[in-house]
């Protein structure tokens, strides 16, 4: 979908220009720049939250709409990103691996979750028979971003049994907010404290 296309696109420029933010020179600058951006992220982490508390005390029909928020990859990033995200980060992995599978297997492969520890994936791909060069770059590039669309914040991604580099070039979320020293101070000070309200 281009929307989402076009929002990927969006965090990766967020990215570079927090990168660009730890270069200014001049420290005051560089100081009320960044706190700007988190003053921002504050605001909104607060009336994301607040919205889930309003739809969490609906009952059943709320946490439905909260759920379907949760499998949204747009809204669910911006979940992610504050500490909201109805699913666990294994949930939302286990469940991106079980999307996988069938997909996989058109293609002749097979997938396999082979670990998560400390934010860090390990999943295994076994490609069939007559899996070429392109077509093994095609089902990285398809687990990467499956993973990445679900779980921007893991910490890193190990695809087993391919041969080759990273293919998706996804900016992931720790890279978004470990760019600075301050700046990565805001998405963890943002997870809020009704975040555990909001899951199974």
């Amino acid at each position: 979908m281009s929307n989402e296309k076009d929002f990927q696109q969006r965090v990766q420029r967020i990215g570079a220009l927090v990168q660009e933010i730890e270069s200014i020179a001049d420290p005051a600058v560089r100081a009320s720049t960044t706190q700007l951006v988190q003053l921002i992220m504050e605001f909104h982490g607060t009336g994301l939250d607040r919205t889930l508390e309003i739809l969490a005390n609906a009952g059943g029909p709320g946490m439905e709409i909260i759920d379907q928020l949760g499998r949204d990859p747009m809204v669910s990033s911006l979940l992610v990103l504050y500490g909201l995200h109805p699913d666990s980060l294994e949930t939302r992995i286990t469940k991106a691996v079980e999307r996988l599978e069938p997909k996989m297997r058109k293609d002749g492969a097979r997938v396999e979750l082979l670990g998560m520890e400390d934010g860090a994936v390990r999943i295994r791909v076994t490609p069939g028979e007559h899996t070429c060069g392109s077509t093994s770059k095609a089902l990285q590039a398809t687990v990467e971003d499956a993973i990445y669309e679900v779980a921007p914040d893991i910490s890193s991604l190990s695809v087993e049994g391919l041969e080759g580099k990273a293919a998706s070039g996804f900016v992931s979320l720790g890279q978004l907010t470990t760019a600075g020293s301050a700046s990565a101070k805001a998405p963890a000070a943002q997870a809020p404290s009704m975040a555990a309200n909001y899951g199974d």
